[in-house]
């Protein structure tokens, strides 16, 4: 009667270790393709210009426009940030 000497536990950890290498291997030749990108932005550089200057007319509040773009308050919150860290950068602007 020849019983199993592997144990469940050892078994799971070779599983696993396979499963991670070859996800490894796929996202490298997705990345050779070009394939990998990662998740994409709600808004575009122009919807973002837009959204701010309408925050900074002071006609909307944050939480009126989130709802027109259809985005996160906090969505509102980055584009701001992100249109305020460009300016002081100077990234963007034209040179005469």
């Amino acid at each position: 009667m020849g019983r199993r000497t592997c144990r469940p536990g050892v078994v799971h950890i070779i599983e696993s270790d396979l499963i991670r290498l070859r996800t490894r291997e796929g996202m490298k030749v997705a990345k050779a393709k070009g394939r990998l990108r990662g998740k994409q932005p709600k808004l575009n550089h122009r919807q973002e210009a837009h959204l701010v200057a309408l925050l900074t007319g002071g006609e909307y509040s944050t939480a009126e426009l989130a709802d027109l773009f259809g985005v996160a308050r906090s969505t509102v919150y980055r584009a701001v940030e992100r249109e305020r860290t460009r300016n002081v950068m100077g990234v963007g602007t034209q040179v005469s």
